[in-house]
């Protein structure tokens, strides 16, 4: 036995909580790998030693859906204050959203938003391209490049990009069923929603219900059930991102049960907040796209998650400067609002409440996301071999949640003001380096790692029937 330290750094005296088991263990990282996971008498020795007593050790969350804003934004949010919220919310890695300007449209876009990245991020992150009509000619560029995924945006969204035509989306969808990526969708139908905002607003509607109104069940129903039918026709890979409508849920079951290759999504506002509580300024910081529901479909959207239909929970983590959010006309009021830092926290409060275990949190905030998007067994889980992203949680630490005391400092409001909480990380780790100790994110610019998925082999459906086969001479469509 020698002195020499074999570990970066050890993990002592905690519970070890993955998606379908807990147990009493220590946990060693090496080279920002997992290296034991196991009986403290055989645990080895290392330079650092956390401990974890009384605190669970759980695999860090992965957040599929995030705006950091930059390049382009940056008065929103950037790199460093995105990432900082992250780490200080037990988030170890977040996957940002291509709406940026430029949007990520070309391999050049996607190569200046990366140094960006490189330079600033403490957490790990995946970044998507756009799927658009500028796109097409370079989803395999992208692809090449390293893109987690695909964004497709069906509803209107921060940066003005406007819903692409249908037949782009199914030539852009058969091309990624032929990479094997999967993309994510912002499913409202544009047309629909901007006919009933527009009638809206010439007939003198102007507040948080209005909102509502324009972006009514039928707008996230039909825009679902036509990604599901592209999406079953070409074999493309989707995932329906923050879904808040509780009529969805038979038809999302219905897509799986086919054996349609999708996932889906939702966040803690679409399970903790109503519609009916939105009232004045309150409604102009939760306004975001699609709207906060009504209270009675909290529940069933809360059992979809836990049951598994759908699969995974992330955060729309969408910040903007304060006055975007203070302007007179409800209409103009930028939609969206932090979230990343305080989904943890969120959610360990239900766990508190009996509401559902940390193994279900584990699965719906980490291991799904690894899963869908082809992080795992490498992220995900706390084993040997899996990366060193772990978040150190306490269970029993009160607290309220403080739109001044968040990380994303230009950005300091949410929606969550005042509520009090159970649980939450107090310290964060990044392939083997803490982060975020007892509420203190330590200075790490760029330790972040760009994460690229390995997917499953690409399953593309009706290959006779695509664009580019039918542009072939004397092409028969059979």
């Amino acid at each position: 036995m020698t002195d020499q330290p074999l570990a970066d750094l050890l993990i002592t005296g905690g519970t070890v909580v993955n998606e379908s088991a807990r147990f009493a263990a220590d946990v060693a990282i090496k080279d920002g790998v997992i290296a034991f996971v196991g009986h403290p008498a055989f645990a080895p020795k290392a330079k650092d030693t956390l401990d974890a007593r009384g605190k669970l050790v759980i695999p860090g969350a992965i957040d599929v859906h995030t705006h950091i804003r930059e390049p382009g934004m940056a008065h929103k949010e950037d790199w460093t204050t995105g990432t900082r919220a992250a780490a200080a919310g037990g988030v170890t890695t977040v996957f940002d959203m291509p709406n940026t300007e430029p949007a990520i449209a070309t391999p050049e876009a996607l190569a200046a938003k990366r140094e960006a990245a490189e330079r600033q991020a403490h957490v790990n992150f995946g970044l998507y391209g756009i799927l658009d009509e500028r796109s097409l000619d370079h989803l395999p560029a992208l692809a090449t490049e390293g893109v987690i995924g695909f964004k497709l945006f069906l509803g209107n969204t921060t940066g003005n990009n406007p819903a692409p035509n249908d037949g782009a989306v199914l030539e852009g969808f058969e091309v990624l069923a032929s990479l094997g990526l999967r993309c994510s969708i912002h499913a409202e139908n544009s047309p629909i929603l901007f006919w009933r905002e527009n009638r809206m607003k010439a007939a003198g509607r102007d507040d948080a219900f209005a909102h509502l109104a324009a972006r009514a069940d039928i707008v996230a129903l039909e825009s679902l059930n036509r990604s599901i039918v592209l999406s079953e026709w070409t074999g493309a890979r989707i995932h329906i991102v923050h879904e808040s409508c509780m009529r969805s849920i038979p038809v999302i079951r219905d897509a799986k049960a086919r054996g349609v290759p999708m996932t889906v999504e939702t966040c803690p506002q679409y399970v903790l907040l109503a519609a009916e509580d939105l009232t004045g300024d309150k409604g102009r910081v939760a306004r975001l796209n699609p709207p906060i529901r009504e209270g009675r479909q909290r529940e069933p959207i809360l059992q979809a998650l836990l049951d598994g239909t759908i699969d995974m929970l992330g955060t729309d983590h969408a910040p903007h400067a304060e006055e975007e959010k203070q302007r007179p006309s409800f209409w103009d009021n930028a939609c969206g609002f932090p979230g990343v830092e305080t989904s943890m926290r969120l959610m360990l409060t239900l766990v508190h409440e009996g509401r559902m275990t940390v193994e279900q949190y584990v699965r719906m905030a980490s291991a799904a996301p690894a899963r869908a998007f082809g992080l795992w067994p490498r992220k995900g889980v706390v084993q040997p071999g899996a990366d060193g992203d772990i978040a150190v949680v306490d269970p029993a630490a009160r607290g309220v949640i403080r739109g001044a005391e968040l990380h994303s400092l230009r950005s300091r409001f949410t929606p969550f003001e005042g509520m009090e909480t159970v649980g939450r990380a107090v310290a964060t780790i990044v392939r083997g380096r803490i982060v975020m100790r007892d509420g203190v994110v330590r200075d790490a610019p760029g330790w972040g790692r760009m994460e690229r998925p390995a997917m499953p082999k690409p399953e593309p459906r009706n290959l006779a029937t695509t664009t580019k086969a039918i542009l072939q001479p004397d092409a028969r469509p059979w």
